[in-house]
């Protein structure tokens, strides 16, 4: 009975720290976050019921604090949710150019594609952010990669009307 208490004691302790771990990481808390790591590293690459881990989580809500420390600590920069999207991709279609240069910075695979074929740049393309596809493009992304129905970076920003980012990508 003993053993059963502690084995529960144990299993709750983690689910509480990874519930809070995705938290901090949404609020940028470093604080909080390094307290959570220091006591059960196995939370640093966690992923919640969507898939996302505390790097995606920061980056999509942009914190760029809680990136670096993330970072530092060894989080996988290229996980993917359970879309396939990477934090990469989540800040291009967002428009979040600072993290998405300390993303690749820390080696972020720029031509990573989803569960759907898109990449950052398809993302960057298809939302407008011309400061994204020129650091995409700058970063050796690849113009030719399809997405799942056939569409490349260009074609998205022509379906947009986007002559700067068609410009570019040409």
């Amino acid at each position: 009975m003993k053993y059963l208490y502690i084995i529960l004691i144990s299993f709750f302790s983690i689910t509480l720290n990874a519930q809070d771990i995705f938290e901090a990481s949404r609020n940028g808390n470093v604080q909080e976050l390094k307290k959570l790591i220091d006591s059960d590293n196995e939370v640093l690459n966690k992923a919640n019921s969507k898939g996302f881990t505390p790097l995606i989580l920061a980056t999509y809500n942009n914190q760029p604090e809680a990136l670096d420390y993330l970072i530092n600590e060894g989080a996988n920069v290229n996980a993917q949710d359970f879309s396939g999207n990477s934090a990469l991709m989540g800040v291009c279609f967002k428009g979040y150019t600072k993290i998405a240069e300390k993303l690749i910075e820390h080696k972020a695979e720029v031509n990573q594609q989803n569960f759907n074929g898109a990449t950052a740049l398809i993302y960057a393309s298809t939302f407008g952010h011309e400061e994204l596809v020129t650091l995409l493009l700058q970063n050796n992304a690849d113009k030719k990669i399809k997405d799942s129905r056939g569409n490349t970076a260009m074609s998205h920003a022509v379906m947009q009307g986007n002559n700067q980012i068609s410009a570019l990508l040409k």
